[in-house]
């Protein structure tokens, strides 16, 4: 038993310096940074936001961000606007439509081949992939959280 956890924690690393490969190929494609292109996704799933929250959630620093911000703007993939309440307040305003336009290409056929290959198991067999995958982000969410306490 112990020999195949050992071979399962083997695969979930290299998934993940495969995830980092690609997502790195496909910044570059998209004329970006790896990460920045990741960061895009808080975007197309949140919509708009501050400078602040962008930072809770991706875990940058607010200078870091202050930089995100500067490149995704240039690259017209989002804009900075006031808020009408608060003129202090910056609010982050994505252009989906040109996020999705830029990003959609790069990722439909991995989106499909996934959907395919999870079409491929069991309801028996998804139920466990879906509780190593809760139970793995349950993981990372503890160690984010000693990480940032430790600052």
């Amino acid at each position: 038993m112990e020999e195949k956890v050992e071979r399962l924690v083997s695969m979930s690393q290299q998934f993940a310096y495969t995830s980092i490969q690609m997502h790195e190929a496909i910044g570059r494609k998209a004329g970006m940074a790896g990460t920045d292109h990741k960061y895009l996704g808080f975007f197309l799933q949140r919509g708009e936001m501050t400078a602040g929250e962008l930072a809770v959630f991706t875990g940058l620093t607010t200078g870091a961000v202050t930089n995100l911000i500067d490149r995704l703007e240039e690259k017209q993939l989002i804009r900075r606007s006031t808020d009408s309440r608060d003129r202090r307040k910056i609010i982050l305003v994505p252009d989906i439509r040109k996020i999705t336009a830029l990003l959609l290409p790069l990722y439909e056929d991995f989106k499909t081949g996934t959907q395919e290959l999870l079409s491929s198991f069991s309801q028996d067999e998804l139920a466990v992939l879906a509780k190593y995958f809760t139970g793995a982000m349950e993981l990372m969410n503890k160690k984010l959280a000693a990480i940032n306490q430790k600052k």
